[in-house]
Parts: C-alpha cells; sequence; structure tokens
C-alpha cells in the first residue's frame, strides 16, 4: 500500500460524503476491512504535531490494518514502530508496510512488555480474549492505549481497567467508532438543537445481514461465546454504546431475550454434507454457501491471507474452504452464539429504549427511530427523515457518495480515521476531553451487556449499576 500524495483540497475535489449540510471527505485509499470508505478526520480542536505519536500494534489482522494504516496517510500525525503478530504473513507484510525493524518485531505480545518503554502508545487489536492482559501491562508502563472493542470479556476484567486508567492517568480510548459516523453524529446534534423536543423513546436495531452471521458468528472466530464473548457483547455494544450516547442519561435497569434458532444441526437440508466443498446437494441453492460467498462472490475475504497477485488466489481460497471452519456448513458448526437478540432499555428519566439484533436480513448497517415530544426522527445510516410537530414540516438528511466505488453503508459508517485522529490529538495533547469515546464513557454499554446475558438467562428484570 502507498502513501497517498494527495492534498486536502484535491480530496475534497474529488471525493466526499454530506450529511445535512456537512462535508465529511474519504481517503483516496483508505477503506476498513468491508470495503467502506474511511473518513478523514476534521477537527478545530486538533494541533499541529511537532513529531508524530510513535505506536506499537497488537494484532495485525483486519483491525488492526485499519487502524495502522492512519500512519500510511498521515506520517506527520502517527508512526507506527512496532507489531506483535503470531502469524508470519501478516507480521512480515505488516512490518513491511510500515518499515519496522527487526528489534521491533514480535511473534507474541508479551515480548513487547518486556522491553523498557520505546513508544508512545500501543494499539490493541487482538482477538477479545486477549485484550485485558495486554492492556493492564501497557498501563504498568505507561503506554496509552487504543483498545478495540469489547474491553474485555468480563464485567470484573472491563471495571479493573478502568480503574487501573484511573490509578496511572493514562489514556484508554474504547474503538466505538460509530460515534464518529457521520450518520450518528448528525443524530445526535439534532437531538441536541431540540430538533424534536425532550427525548421520550428509542428504537434501534442492528441487522446483522444473513452472511455476515453466518461468517463471523456461525462460522467465524466469534462463534462460540465461551471461547470469545457473547454476540451482544462482541457485535452490539457499539449500538448500546450508541443508544446510551443519543440519550445521555444513565442506563437503569435491562430486560433481553433471544437464542439460538436457526443455525443448529436439525435444520440442515437433506443432501447436505460436513464441508460446502464436499459435493452438497444444495450448495448451490443455499444462501450460507461458503463458495458462493468467499469463492463465486469474493467478499469477507479479509480473513484469508491470500497471494498478492489475484490469480493465484482462487486456488487459495480453495484450500482455506476445505481445510478451516469458513467451508464448513453452517448447520453443522460447534456454535452458541445467538441469531436473534432483543432487549428493553429503561434509562433514567423513564426514558426507554429497544434494541432488537437481527441476523435474516439481507443488509447490514443501523436502523434508528426516536420519538421526542415534539417530533420524530427515523433513519437507516443512508438518511434521516425529521417530523416536526410544531410545524407540521418534514425535513430529510440525505447521505450521498461521489466517485467511491461500491460504497456500502453496512459498517461503522466510516468513521473509524476519526476515531484515531482524536486518539492521536488526546495523547500527543495529554488531555483526553478531546475523545468521546475514553474507557469512562465507554464502560456502561459493556455493563448493559453483561446485565443483558444475565436477564437473558435467568429470565428476569436486571438492574444496572454503574
Amino acid at each position: 500500500m502507498t502513501n497517498s500524495k494527495w492534498s486536502h483540497k484535491n480530496i475534497l475535489k474529488k471525493i466526499g460524503i454530506t450529511v445535512g449540510g456537512t462535508f465529511f471527505p474519504f481517503s483516496l485509499w483508505g477503506k476498513n476491512e468491508t470495503g467502506e470508505p474511511l473518513i478523514l478526520p476534521d477537527n478545530p480542536l486538533h494541533k499541529k504535531l511537532d513529531k508524530p505519536v510513535s505506536a506499537v500494534v497488537i494484532g495485525a489482522g483486519a483491525r488492526g490494518n485499519v487502524y495502522g494504516d492512519y500512519a500510511v496517510e498521515y506520517p506527520d500525525q502517527l508512526d507506527i514502530v512496532g507489531v506483535a503478530e503470531p502469524v508470519t504473513i501478516r507480521n512480515e507484510r505488516f512490518s513491511k508496510k510500515h518499515n519496522i525493524p527487526e528489534e521491533h518485531r514480535f511473534t507474541d505480545w508479551r515480548e513487547i512488555f518486556k522491553r523498557p518503554r520505546f513508544a508512545d502508545a500501543v494499539i490493541i487489536a487482538t482477538s477479545d480474549h486477549l485484550h485485558y492482559e495486554p492492556c493492564m501491562q501497557a498501563l504498568r508502563l505507561g503506554y496509552d492505549i487504543l483498545l478495540e472493542k469489547p474491553i474485555a470479556p468480563t464485567e470484573q476484567e472491563c471495571r479493573d481497567i478502568l480503574q487501573f486508567t484511573k490509578e496511572t492517568g493514562r489514556i484508554v480510548a474504547v474503538c466505538h467508532v460509530l460515534r464518529y459516523a457521520p450518520y450518528f453524529v448528525k443524530l445526535r446534534e439534532l437531538i441536541r438543537s431540540g430538533a424534536i423536543g425532550e427525548i421520550i423513546s428509542v428504537q434501534h436495531m442492528e441487522p446483522i445481514e444473513h452472511t455476515h452471521m453466518a461468517h463471523s458468528y456461525v462460522r467465524g472466530n466469534w462463534h462460540s461465546s465461551e471461547k470469545t464473548t457473547p454476540i451482544l457483547l462482541a457485535k452490539s455494544c457499539h449500538d448500546l454504546d450508541i443508544i446510551k450516547w443519543l440519550i445521555g442519561k444513565q442506563s437503569k435497569q435491562i430486560q433481553a431475550f433471544g437464542g439460538l434458532r436457526w443455525f443448529r444441526k436439525e435444520n440442515a437440508p437433506k443432501g447436505s454434507k460436513a464441508r460446502c466443498t464436499d459435493g452438497c446437494a444444495v450448495e448451490s441453492s443455499c444462501p450460507y454457501s461458503a463458495l458462493k460467498l468467499y469463492h463465486r462472490k469474493r467478499e469477507r475475504l479479509y480473513v484469508f491471507d491470500l497471494p498478492e497477485q489475484k490469480k493465484h488466489q482462487g486456488d487459495a481460497i480453495l484450500e482455506y474452504l476445505a481445510t478451516t471452519d469458513y467451508g464448513r456448513c453452517v448447520y453443522r458448526m460447534e456454535n452458541d452464539q445467538a441469531d436473534h437478540y432483543t432487549s428493553n432499555i429503561l434509562f433514567e428519566n423513564d426514558v426507554t429504549a429497544s434494541f432488537s439484533m437481527d441476523a435474516f436480513t439481507p443488509f447490514g448497517g443501523r436502523r434508528t427511530r426516536l420519538m421526542g415530544s415534539m417530533g420524530f426522527i427515523e433513519g437507516d445510516m443512508a438518511k434521516l427523515v425529521v417530523h416536526d410537530f410544531r410545524t407540521d414540516k418534514v425535513k430529510k438528511y440525505e447521505t450521498t457518495v461521489e466517485e467511491v466505488e461500491n460504497y456500502k453503508n453496512e459498517g461503522h459508517g466510516g468513521g473509524d480515521w476519526r476515531l484515531v485522529a482524536d486518539w492521536v490529538q488526546a495523547v500527543a495533547q495529554k488531555d483526553d476531553s478531546l475523545l468521546s469515546s475514553t474507557i469512562e464513557a465507554s464502560i456502561e454499554s459493556h455493563i448493559m451487556c453483561f446485565k443483558a446475558e444475565e436477564s437473558r438467562r435467568e429470565l428476569k428484570v436486571v438492574p444496572v449499576s454503574m
């Protein structure tokens, strides 16, 4: 990947996203793992840095590369000086991209903390169960941290990290990147402006999209809630965080229902096989076919370490499908994650919210309805429609994208780099008030997730206590 030489002026001429008159420029080459263009940072509180913030990346997979790529676009702001990654090809590619010296390349994250501190910060983009220990070690050595969500797999570990962050005085930003997506930025701005009066209730839905569910939570790394984290925490702590952020009040009680209904052995079609590559009789008509998703449509390939030459990628994909979980029948996996989930939340001031997470949709993104004393807002991450009860007028805020190929609103709204930009500035200026997703601000969504799981398992309303 090459460094972009485009000036911000040229970028603004070429590509951009407009929400309600606000312009958000995109990078010409920066994409997240689903191919969504990344929004370039633009914040009047940002200062020109005397030197870039130096960081070590732990985990050079999809998210590690998304955050690390910010340093390629903005080398004057962020300098990646080390990496810990056990997969050889990922370690090599990441090190080459960032010119990381051999002495700062590690296969085990523990090796980083056996050295005296050699960077300003650490970016933790590992699997969920490997967040807690690296984070605590980094805090002990005086690193500031960008921490992929979820914070940690257990409530106690989340609280421990928060407490230790306070004790050490370090900066820990949680990657709740939806707070940086233009859709939610505009939504919150409308609420704060009084566009619909006082918030009374919220309906929010996360449609996972049926093949994304199969990819990540049936076949993928998060197929086991015991080995990783429950799907509500792994996937939807984003959404509970956004609901809290929009309402701006503390949660008091939560109730949840849901479970694994469809991706089970008893639902396997007649003629299906253990793998989609084993001559499955229904493969061509199965919506969850691995051959269809990965080989024919070439989607969600970020989980595979493919050859750089495209002519060799097809054979490599088939090899992955023949040897890894990604080629297995979705009805015959050892998965236990809920494929549908609903929760009701009571906030202060008797504000209520309902949240639904559903696997069985043809689209991703989010859907939001806000009911206020003076109006109503409905949005789908492509547009916002505001009904004003006082004037009987309806106003639409369209999201338009120019000259960005294959743009799809199914990911994080493109705001990953805006988060990184604020984090870099917070570290450089030693001021966590520049962040909207500090660990202190973000932890409530995690507590809600843990309490929702308790409610779902025990069929009771559970109090939320911070």
